[in-house]
């Protein structure tokens, strides 16, 4: 028998199938005695025992679904399973199209970084934040310039200063490793809304 074969058997003995990483359990899968049953069209139909529903359920071709099995006596709906999944399905996809994604985008410094290549790395950095995109601004440190680290972290401020009028900084510069790290985000308001934590 083959690995997939296997675990498809064990999960369909085990008779919780999945919508929207909550587990549901189904039909014959519902042990509790007792149940408060909600029609296909979204009607009460009240409390009642757990074979009546069964029934009924299966004399329509449709599915008992227990949705809110911590609610005393638990929720069972009558559906149709399939068409239910296969609608949550599409709606997980749709959000996921519609939702926009925010890229990090990285910028090197050095503490001996030279005015002009300071300005260039500003404006590639400006360029990125009106695009909507994070940056993460790095100053390496290397050798003896481990023991000045606070010149990283003034390089940094200077460098948050000249990028204020788009970008900002929900954090101070940290230090990690052998280098100063800094994010800056984007200051639109849809740019505000996209951060997330890291």
């Amino acid at each position: 028998m083959s690995c997939f074969l296997s675990i498809f058997l064990v999960n369909s003995f085990r008779g919780c199938l999945k919508i929207s990483k909550k587990e549901l359990d189904i039909n014959e899968e519902i042990k509790d005695k007792e149940i408060r049953v909600v029609a296909n069209d979204g009607s009460q139909l009240g409390l009642m025992q757990l074979e009546e529903a069964l029934d009924l359920a299966f004399s329509q071709n449709l599915d008992l679904v227990k949705i809110a099995p911590l609610a005393t006596p638990p929720v069972c709906k009558i559906m149709n399973y399939g068409k239910f999944k296969f609608e949550q399905t599409k709606k997980e996809k749709e959000a996921k199209k519609n939702q926009k994604t925010m890229d990090i985008k990285e910028v090197r410094l050095s503490i001996s970084i030279d005015i002009n290549d300071f300005n260039t790395k500003v404006k590639n950095t400006l360029k990125f934040l009106k695009t909507g995109n994070r940056v993460k601004v790095c100053v390496r440190l290397k050798g003896r310039e481990m023991s000045r680290s606070t010149l990283g972290f003034e390089i940094l401020e200077k460098f948050k200063q000249a990028c204020e009028e788009f970008g900002f900084s929900d954090k101070p510069a940290k230090s990690e490793g052998r280098s100063v790290i800094l994010i800056l985000s984007p200051k639109t308001a849809e740019g505000r809304n996209k951060i997330t934590e890291d």
